[in-house]
């Protein structure tokens, strides 16, 4: 720089699962490319920052949790922008750019980032840049990547403006052309008639000192007779066309083998959310019939001898491992078979250039290599373009270096959404199909993410079963593929599945390992909260539930403890109560057949029940899916929601159900209120403010 131009910014990132950070982390290394230096912190540091003084422009990457929750590191900062005493200009010498996070399957969508965009602006803040909203439902890297592009330039832009308006104009002419000419990093892949040399351009590294690499001719990479791409092949015009690939991330981890003395660490060492409980399972049924499409179980944990404690329509996390054989699979393509039970340090790399490198705070310092892939790392998780871009370099085949090279380009965007994001491909289906890829083991521990516990909702009343925790799941199912070699269960259901394994009787009926002589396995599990997703306060408010399938697991809470208070509090008024359920087959996985016992004893108002995949000879079909059972009684709906203020819950799949419920309860609205279809949405939108539509919905 020819001045003393500040090239400071401050980056803020809010994250709850690491998503964010991992994102303000690559705008952190790249800014150095830019000739710039980006202050990053994340939001919860309030000590290490401050807005009200800050002059420097600030960048914020968002990400929404919950019901449309900003990240639990953010409520601090959330609570303290909105305290209703700060004056409108509090915020009027800041300039800022915001990315959030969200999924659109969810209808608060990216509502963190939103909420704080919203507030700053209420405050006098001023954009420098345009605030981007990035959709993990079709994959965050399509708003995240161009976003990052174009925020250098609005950077420089944003600086220049500010040294203007501090005086310093007369160097900003020379300013702007050193930043302007700031080395830039340029991963460019060109094509000749033969082959394909790859060029790198790296700030701090000189051409002359970059291998040349020979690469495949493109007629191996597509063959004439291959017309259709997939996951190990590419076809023109992306096979012949040249690529501008990600920066090469720098390593920064070290691990060293010891030997095989010691002990792991406690798995409660691994969770930062709260206090940990091993507790027995101590019953298991199977709730659907064996020629059920989907295999549904209840579990019921003891929590009588600890201090948990919940309300129904809370949710709950267990810690669980992966599964033993992909982890054993995987020791094996790595080389490191007779490893698995060495201890293993890990630390941070010396001299390292990664910017700001930390010991990952899910890996022990020591523990097995076996501790830290069953239980730390994601080894399912779908790999990010860095990591393709790292497993470059660990990949001999010269055609399947340039597949990876495409899959993490931007050419080769639409690959990576279609045979990577949408096919769930992990790791292992990586190394089948790249065999020549051979990664280090340091490489995994720095782009495999978090293991993240599994989150379920409650399906009890410690009320009603006091000491019992209990919780209903479908074993998910992945079906082998092109992609996909071999056919795998969820981590976390899989894994119950087979531990419950001999509790489970073949005739469906319950076992109790009280009683019996089979050993009670323990699993781990921590508290989970739903701020909102609660029974309402007033026992007198009507309600309505919906939830088809393992959707009706919060209200079997619900339900359970309302007929407690009825035996117990004989004085009090209740409301009316609905729950519409809906499954497949009536005979295969009406999960809960004792709603009836609900009905009869008035704990349940109403039942209406309908089921989508059995054939029926009335000359009316009947409805098949909850929200076409909604429809059929608009007036009650209408009557319970508006007239007599009650509460609508919604439990289930998001993208097949809730929003066909939204749907719905829109149309109602609008015929009931006699009003169109817009106002009818904002009319919902309001209950939704006033948590009276209310749901807890998964994609």
């Amino acid at each position: 720089m020819c001045c003393d131009l500040k090239r400071r910014f401050l980056l803020l990132y809010a994250t709850q699962k690491g998503q964010a950070k991992a994102i303000a982390e690559e705008i952190w290394q790249q800014a150095g490319a830019h000739g710039l230096e980006a202050d990053m912190h994340c939001i919860s540091e309030m000590d290490k920052y401050n807005l009200a003084t800050e002059k420097d422009p600030v960048v914020f990457v968002i990400s929404t949790t919950g019901t449309g929750d900003p990240p639990d590191s953010a409520r601090k900062f959330v609570n303290k922008i909105q305290d209703t005493t700060l004056p409108p200009d509090h915020f009027a010498h800041l300039q800022y750019g915001l990315l959030g996070l969200g999924d659109s399957e969810y209808t608060f969508f990216c509502n963190g980032g939103k909420t704080v965009d919203r507030r700053l602006q209420e405050l006098g803040a001023q954009h420098f840049y345009n605030t981007g909203l990035a959709d993990d439902c079709v994959g965050l890297e399509l708003v995240v990547d161009p976003w990052i592009d174009g925020l250098w330039i609005a950077l420089k832009e944003a600086l220049l403006l500010q040294k203007e308006n501090e005086g310093m104009s007369s160097d900003v002419d020379a300013v702007s052309g050193s930043l302007s000419a700031a080395p830039h990093i340029v991963h460019e892949l060109n094509l000749s008639s033969e082959v394909q040399n790859l060029k790198l351009e790296d700030e701090g590294v000189k051409s002359s000192d970059v291998l040349t690499q020979k690469l495949v001719d493109i007629n191996l990479v597509a063959s004439a007779g291959d017309t259709e791409p997939s996951l190990v092949r590419s076809v023109p015009p992306l096979s012949q066309s040249a690529l501008n690939i990600p920066a090469l991330p720098p390593e920064y981890i070290e691990v060293k083998f010891q030997g095989t003395h010691g002990e792991d660490p406690h798995l409660s060492s691994l969770v930062s959310e709260g206090t940990t409980f091993e507790v027995p399972v101590t019953k298991a049924v199977q709730l659907t019939s064996k020629d059920a499409i989907k295999t549904a179980l209840l579990l019921e944990l003891d929590i009588q001898d600890t201090v948990f404690d919940y309300q129904p329509g809370d949710a709950f996390c267990v810690i669980c491992p992966n599964n033993v054989n992909e982890v054993e699979e995987l020791l094996q393509i790595l080389g490191l078979s007779e490893k698995g039970e060495y201890f293993v340090c890990v630390k941070v790399k010396q001299g390292t250039k990664k910017k700001g490198a930390t010991h990952p705070q899910h890996i022990p310092e020591r523990s097995t290599l076996k501790f830290i892939l069953t239980w730390c790392l994601e080894i399912r998780a779908i790999p990010k373009k860095a990591f393709l871009r790292a497993l470059v370099e660990c990949t001999s085949d010269a055609g399947e270096k340039r597949r990876l090279q495409e899959l993490c380009s931007r050419q080769g965007a639409t690959d990576y959404t279609r045979f990577i994001r949408e096919s769930n491909v992990c790791l292992l289906d990586l190394l089948h199909a790249f065999p020549s890829c051979k990664p280090s083991l340091n490489l995994l521990i720095e782009h495999l993410p978090k293991l993240q516990a599994r989150s379920y909702s409650v399906s009890s009343s410690n009320l009603y079963q006091p000491g019992k925790l209990c919780f209903v799941f479908n074993i998910v199912e992945f079906p082998a593929c092109p992609t996909r070699p071999v056919s795998r269960k969820g981590v976390c259901t899989g894994w119950l599945a087979e531990l419950v394994a001999p509790l489970l009787h073949p005739s469906k009926t319950t076992v109790d390992t009280k009683g019996g002589s089979l050993s009670t396995e323990k699993i781990f599990i921590f508290a989970h909260p739903n701020s909102t997703f609660h029974l309402p306060a007033d026992p007198s408010v009507p309600f309505i539930m919906v939830g088809p399938g393992t959707g009706i697991s919060p209200f079997i809470g619900f339900l359970q403890h309302r007929q407690k208070l009825r035996e117990e509090r004989t004085d009090w008024e209740f409301g009316e109560t609905w729950l519409f359920f809906g499954c497949r087959h009536q005979d295969r996985d009406y999960l809960f057949k004792q709603l009836r016992c609900f009905l009869e004893n008035g704990t349940l108002t109403h039942l209406k029940v309908c089921f989508s995949r059995d054939s029926t000879t009335t000359e009316v079909a009947p409805p098949k899916y909850v929200q076409d059972v909604i429809r059929l009684y608009a007036k009650e709906v209408a009557r319970v929601l508006l007239k007599e203020r009650g509460y609508f819950y919604v439990c289930g799949d998001k993208k097949h159900m809730a929003d066909g419920v939204s749907d719905a309860v829109v149309d109602i609205i609008s015929m009931e209120m006699e009003v169109d279809k817009l106002e009818a949405m904002k009319i919902l939108a309001t209950l939704r403010e006033a948590k009276r539509y209310l749901q807890d919905v998964w994609s």
